[in-house]
């Protein structure tokens, strides 16, 4: 029996239909990915399933008792001490009577913090937009859903979180994500489901097989189309021959005429795609930044340490490291905006650089559209060409009625696309954008990753979407960690084909001696004495170690625990987690020791 099931759902904002007779399923274990262009109604329906909103029409039925979660676009975190205070407000988990079933969800609360790297003590007022998404993220998992819904759960996120979701995702619940990552959606979905022009349209598979069949299906339907205009056009021809039309015998001929036009007033043609045009300007210097022996630290935190580069004219890099690793930093170092600590940086000649900004700092919430993107005058020159402002928006796909709205009024992916707007509308010879992905849908996105791969300036790009980075940057600059910084040529997956193995922690000079005769002789397999006694114990430690965690769990669970106060229940769930670790890392101890005798026992 499926999960969820919407039959002929409708829904309507105005005049714009968002669901036309929709149908949609949903069962156990799947992971189906919503994917569509901005603004088609995906975190609507979202809200519909949830049960935030309601269907104009149509039907929605839930498995009796079905837990739904959802994290939305920019989750909120209540006030609160701690972080894990917030959460533990925001599941309501305090709401729950029964203490042992409290305890257990805020433990997994707890164990889905630490794996997706949350400092769980800090004031929820200090934290960054991937801190809140990671925050939420566990509690949801946290809460054992039926179904999980996530809306655009990549943003915000770095490379090494999103892979951390991503491992949880393929071994949880059902459920439905909309993203546009479509290095995400290849790794975790089951099926990939689009909502195009109110309907919602089902390809098995993972994205890679969408699109496959999507330009299939596209293909189709303009040969469909191209059909039904020729016929259509040659029966409003023969109609205007007025007198042999209003005979008897050819009244069924004028009435399916008038079906035709009435199907073809009906039939919602293909959204339009946002037209990118990038005008250069004069070409700047062959060189365009030289870095030598470059530092730069805050206090105690180093961000670049004797970092040695150059960036030639035609240089698409790309910045990969995780959040607060000082991308962003790095960059103005290289541009000269910032000066560094040590070391030089050389600028070449004729440099003209446009900024696109991650937080959308340089668009003005007051100001309109069409004012945002030509102050002070109706026409754009781009290069050679010249457009009027409503016919330049229009390739963005604002509408007229649109460009008179505040920037304010609009949503994330619109304020993506007018940014991205008022960056082409000026030459530049370099560019520099800071997660230009976020909100745009899947379609503008590889129109921009077709548009910079054609541009002939330099291109600086801080990116945690995957395929974006691989489609369009020629070189990576990796975070390795406190401040060092190293060169790649390619994207995103040849640096994980170069990147080198982990480096173990630098031994003693007498560990180093050991290991280089240990190099010379090979190592003898067999168990030491201490190895043997180890092993032979592990079993009984690891037996008391389970009955301390039962009579734990059994205090924690009894009626009159809460009693205890404050400060003994953080002592308990302290001990909790310790007894836990401890546990792990013995069993992983006896699971190596045990091989190791195994391997012994067959020299």
């Amino acid at each position: 029996m499926p999960l969820l099931t919407l039959r002929n759902a409708e829904l309507a904002y105005g005049l714009h239909p968002l669901l036309d007779r929709a149908n949609f399923t949903i069962d156990e274990r799947e992971r189906v990915g919503l994917i569509g262009r901005n603004g088609t109604g995906k975190s609507s329906l979202l809200k519909v399933i949830t049960g935030l909103a309601p269907l104009d029409d149509g039907e929605l039925a839930r498995q009796d008792g079905l837990n739904i979660v959802l994290v939305e676009q920019e989750p909120l975190l209540p006030p609160a001490a701690t972080v894990r205070d917030s959460l533990v407000a925001r599941g309501k988990l305090e709401q729950i009577h029964d203490e042992r079933e409290r305890w257990r969800l805020e433990a997994r609360l707890s164990e889905f913090l630490q794996r997706l790297g949350v400092a769980a003590e800090r004031s929820p007022e200090t934290t960054s937009g991937g801190e809140r998404k990671r925050a939420a993220l566990a509690l949801a998992l946290a809460l054992e859903p039926d179904l999980l819904l996530l809306d655009e759960p990549t943003n915000h996120l770095d490379i090494d979180g999103i892979t951390a979701l991503e491992e949880l995702l393929i071994k949880g619940p059902a459920s439905i994500v909309v993203t546009h990552d479509r290095a995400f959606l290849d790794r975790v979905v089951t099926r990939i489901v689009e909502l195009d022009r109110g309907l919602l349209r089902s390809y098995p598979g993972n994205f890679a097989a969408y699109e496959t069949r999507k330009t299939e299906q596209l293909a189709a339907e303009e040969v469909m189309n191209r059909k039904f205009d020729k016929f259509w056009a040659q029966e409003e021809v023969w109609i205007r021959k007025g007198v042999e039309a209003r005979r008897t015998r050819n009244e069924g001929r004028v009435r399916r005429l008038e079906a035709l036009r009435e199907q073809r007033a009906a039939r919602r043609e293909q959204m339009g795609s946002v037209k990118l045009t990038l005008d250069t300007g004069e070409r700047s210097g062959k060189l365009v930044a030289e870095l030598t022996d470059v530092a730069k630290s805050f206090g105690d935190r180093p961000i670049v340490r004797d970092l040695s580069m150059r960036i030639m004219r035609g240089d698409r890099l790309g910045l990969i490291g995780p959040n607060g690793a000082g991308k962003s930093t790095l960059i103005k170092l290289i541009l000269g905006k910032l000066a560094p600590d040590n070391g030089d940086v050389r600028l070449g000649t004729n440099i003209a650089v446009a900024y696109f900004d991650q937080l959308r700092e340089q668009l003005d919430p007051d100001k309109s559209v069409a004012e945002t993107i030509s102050p002070g005058s109706d026409w754009v020159e781009i290069g050679s060409e010249r457009k009027h402002v409503m016919t330049y928006l229009g390739d963005f796909l604002f509408p007229p009625q649109r460009a008179n709205s505040p920037v304010k009024a609009l949503s994330g992916g619109e304020r993506n696309r007018l940014l991205l707007a008022r960056l082409f509308a000026r030459p530049a010879n370099v560019l520099v954008m800071d997660e230009p992905t976020n909100d745009l849908d899947i379609d503008s996105l590889e129109l921009l990753e077709d548009t910079l791969q054609s541009y002939p300036g330099t291109l600086l790009l801080v990116s945690h979407d995957r395929t974006f980075l691989d489609n369009v940057v020629t070189q990576t600059l990796v975070a390795q960690g406190n401040g060092r910084w190293q060169e790649y040529v390619g994207g995103y997956s040849d640096w994980l084909a170069q990147r080198p193995a982990p480096v173990a922690p630098a031994a003693p000079a007498k560990a180093k001696q050991e290991t280089k005769a240990a190099a010379r002789a090979p190592a003898p397999v067999k168990l030491s004495y201490k190895e043997t006694r180890e092993l032979a114990q592990l079993p009984a430690e690891i037996e008391s170690l389970e009955q301390r965690q039962q009579e734990l769990t059994a205090r924690m669970s009894s009626a009159d625990y809460h009693k205890q106060g404050p400060d003994q229940i953080k002592a308990d769930r302290k001990l909790a987690e310790d007894l836990e670790r401890e546990m792990s890392e013995k069993f992983e101890r006896w699971s190596t020791l045990e091989a190791k005798a195994e391997a012994a026992a067959k020299t």
